[in-house]
């Protein structure tokens, strides 16, 4: 069975189940507590809290998803980029997985997950596991799930700790509770584990290494609404299917592994299937290689590859024609493979392809500058190697591999130890930024001589939410905000995309803006939490760390009840357009890779 055909089975089976189908959420979360979607449960967190899921809103289905859900989930965890290259690890993998907000228990979890790869695929169980209890925070033995699986006919169930099986509390506290693992057998004859239901029946008021100490005085409380959390890694459940000896075996990775060079190692070829797959991804979904966050993961991922090409070639590049069109085909073979599932990849098709060309030409130019530098130096530990990547772009592996002898004492661990010190140092060298929209403020006062000019920031501040939802509107939902700074003078905007708008183009954002502005919309905004006011549509910037509760802005006619925008922010703004006067595109200009910038005024 291929990976699509268990990819729908899965989703149909759910779905007659009396679960509400949820399409994947993007690689970049709502959630502003982690860099990357690492898993099916992410959009749904708030579920097990505090919305409730029979009468919220979810945006991608306009509707609200009940109290059972399920999805496949595109997914991304950058813990495991320097395990890639062995037989199991990925960056990249899609997440298959059930979720109940209080519709069902352990019973019918467990029997939905048996009935599905076992009547459903007709798969067979290897083994399964069930938690084992520990005294000194109040938890038995997980004798129901085990009982529930020997009703099922599985007799092999094996008893395990807290470390295996039992998930929880993430941050300083949060829903926990024990699992039960799935186990298979894979056509190399190695059990593999495919399928983890988590059971989230407490709330711990405490961190995870607390809960683990049994600390005195914090206990585990029943939650009032039980949940179901599942998780089962498509890879592998197809290697399952396939009865291949690796994922890389299968249709997910097979026709990208067959077309890459015969002079690859298996573990070249793995890395290449994998990070491609992910850079594809992570480019659809918006993220841009740069220095910082996802854009930093983004550039590690493609920059490892060039480095590969290059450390191949003993210190040189491949023919730039040849590399060129392979790395094209790769991307076009991708697309192909998934634009069924994920349509943002057609979409999205030539950026991923000119993003890569552009990424190239810019490592290319730097290093070979780089390793000059590289080869005056005596040696190399990790505040010299980090300067090395700072100043020319140099992966770790390129400095590794080319520093020989001087970096004998350099690690991978301790270069990362560098960076992350390097953006603590960054982050509190940067102006302060006003409601995470680029007002530079100077000892809590704007950059405004007089109210004459407050008042003409106010009103290009106004003037940037318009831009923002009218480039939307004209150019597509791909565009996000990607920085932007307002003097007296003019608005500065920084937004994802690929090329210059073209004179039409401009001339329809003014025109929506300035319609907006005739109409004299009102602008207003609602306290909301963070989370609630994501889910609503509201646009926010990636690169900012909100508050709990956050300030709504949006436009709307009054009349009507036609809203324009609506973006999280902190003020200032007019509260009508009418105050905003007419607004002009000055100037656009591109500002690195797949970002462009517009400049705009008012009079």
């Amino acid at each position: 069975m291929n990976s699509k055909e268990l990819r729908r089975r899965f989703l149909d089976f759910f779905e007659r189940s009396g679960h509400t189908i949820v399409p994947s959420s993007s690689l970049v979360p709502d959630d502003p507590s982690v860099l990357l979607t690492t898993a099916g449960m992410q959009q749904f967190k708030p579920y097990y809290a505090e919305l409730d899921p029979e009468k919220t809103i979810h945006p991608s289905i306009g509707k609200p998803v009940g109290l059972n859900a399920a999805s496949c989930q595109k997914s991304f965890r950058t813990s495991d980029i320097d395990e890639v290259g062995d037989e199991r690890h990925l960056t990249f993998f899609e997440m298959l997985g059930n979720f109940s907000f209080g519709g069902y228990q352990k019973e019918k979890a467990i029997t939905l997950a048996y009935d599905f790869l076992v009547k459903e695929l007709g798969l067979k169980i290897a083994y399964v596991t069930v938690f084992e209890g520990k005294e000194n925070i109040g938890v038995a033995k997980d004798e129901e799930s085990k009982r529930i699986w020997q009703s099922l006919g599985v007799t092999d169930i094996r008893e395990q700790g807290m470390e295996d099986v039992f998930w929880g509390p993430t941050g300083n506290a949060g829903p926990c509770g024990p699992t039960t693992e799935i186990y298979c057998t894979n056509g190399a004859g190695q059990d593999i584990e495919i399928w983890n239901i988590v059971f989230n029946q407490y709330f711990y008021p405490g961190s995870r290494e607390e809960l683990d100490q049994g600390v005195s005085g914090k206990k585990l409380e029943p939650l009032k609404k039980f949940g179901v959390d599942t998780g089962m890694g498509l890879e592998r459940l197809t290697m399952i299917s396939q009865q291949t000896d690796t994922i890389f075996e299968t249709d997910l990775f097979e026709p990208i592994i067959n077309a890459l060079p015969t002079s690859f190692s298996d573990s070249q070829k793995r890395i290449f299937a994998d990070h491609i797959r992910a850079f594809a991804f992570l480019i659809a979904d918006g993220v841009r290689p740069s220095n910082k966050e996802r854009g930093y993961v983004l550039r590690r991922l493609i920059r490892r590859l060039m480095a590969y090409d290059f450390v191949g070639n003993a210190g040189s590049f491949s023919n730039d024609d040849t590399i060129g069109i392979l790395m094209d085909q790769m991307f076009r073979k991708i697309v192909d493979m998934y634009n069924d599932f994920y349509p943002e990849l057609r979409d999205a098709e030539e950026s991923i392809i000119s993003e890569y060309h552009r990424e190239n030409t810019k490592f290319r130019n730097a290093l070979y500058d780089g390793l000059k530098e590289l080869d005056r130096m005596s040696l190399v530990n990790a505040q010299e190697a980090f300067k090395l990547y700072e100043s020319f772009g140099i992966p770790y592996e390129v400095i590794k591999e080319f520093g020989k002898e001087k970096t004998a004492t350099l690690t991978r661990g301790d270069f990362e130890k560098e960076f992350a010190k390097h953006q603590e140092v960054s982050k509190a060298g940067r102006e302060r930024k006003f409601g995470g929209h680029g007002l530079v403020l100077d000892t809590g006062e704007l950059k405004a001589a007089n109210e004459e000019e407050l008042q003409i920031v106010t009103r290009l501040h106004t003037a940037t939410h318009l831009l923002q939802a009218a480039l939307r509107k004209v150019l597509g939902g791909g565009v996000h905000q990607a920085g932007s700074d307002i003097t007296v003078e003019r608005t500065r905007f920084d937004f994802t995309f690929d090329r210059k708008l073209s004179d039409g183009e401009v001339k329809q954002v003014e025109e929506l803006i300035n319609g907006v502005i005739k109409k004299d919309m009102r602008m207003e905004y609602k306290e909301r939490p963070f989370q609630e006011a994501v889910r609503s549509g509201a646009l926010y910037s990636l690169k900012e760390t909100y508050p709990p509760v956050v300030k709504v802005y949006s436009v709307f006619d009054e009349k009507t009840g036609e809203k324009f925008s609506s973006e999280l922010c902190g003020g200032p703004h007019v509260t009508h357009t009418g105050e905003v006067g007419e607004f002009r595109i000055a100037k656009q200009e591109a500002v690195g890779g797949g970002v462009r910038r517009i400049r705009g005024v008012v009079s």
